[in-house]
């Protein structure tokens, strides 16, 4: 029998297995720019957990732009879009650990806040998308935010994979406890833009990694 037969890995993209955060500040810093208005401190840590057109919402409404959402969210789509496709990386070790629970026999899934154009670019850039079973965003869910476990479920029923034999691999905080309400096992990947949640987020995971081979072989 192998290894991970009957288990599954559910991972996040941004952050986790794709070292993309910073596009997403570039973007920022772009946009930011091109509009005269000052990128403050606190918007990232704001707008992290957001999906694209929550963040376009909170965008609008907190500098008073005449945007639309959906024509701010395309606007950005079509930035990062290029970058995903170009310069995005994998993190350490991230494509190594996916071949090896491939070959475990585990199940694996992506659970993800990018939009289906921008994901895909992404995952075929750095060549990992042939590794999953399942691809699920939280746009399939009610919740539509990694805030809710919705989209860890949805991802665990699409595999076939009791929750209690999943194991979540994120790095934003809101991502690790609701993963964890979920009866998940959950390891956190160390990034730079969750700085500052990183004591929490030590105490609620299973274990913290910043090289996908000091990740767990046995799920």
């Amino acid at each position: 029998m192998k290894t991970n037969e009957g288990k599954a890995a559910i991972f996040d993209l941004d952050g986790t297995l794709l070292d993309s955060m910073d596009v997403w500040h570039q973007v920022d810093i772009d946009f930011f720019h091109s509009r005269n208005i000052p990128l403050t401190d606190d918007y990232m840590g704001v707008v992290n957990a957001m999906r694209p057109e929550e963040v376009a919402r909170y965008t609008i409404e907190r500098y008073g732009l005449n945007d639309t959402p959906g024509e701010l969210a395309k606007l950005w789509d079509s930035m990062v879009l290029e970058a995903y496709g170009t310069t995005v990386e994998a993190k350490p070790h991230a494509v190594e650990y996916l071949d090896y629970l491939k070959s475990s026999g585990a199940r694996l899934a992506v659970a993800t806040s990018l939009s289906p154009q921008v994901r895909e670019v992404g995952m075929e850039h750095v060549g990992i998308r042939k590794f999953f079973d399942v691809v699920v965003s939280v746009e399939d869910t009610e919740a539509k935010s990694k805030h809710s476990p919705e989209v860890y479920l949805a991802a665990a029923s699409r595999l076939g994979i009791a929750a209690k034999d999943c194991t979540v691999f994120e790095d934003l905080l809101v991502a690790v406890k609701a993963a964890k309400s979920a009866g998940m096992h959950v390891w956190a990947m160390k990034d730079d833009y969750s700085l500052e949640d990183r004591p929490a987020i030590i105490q609620i995971a299973d274990g913290v990694i910043s090289d996908f081979a000091d990740a767990p072989k046995v799920l």
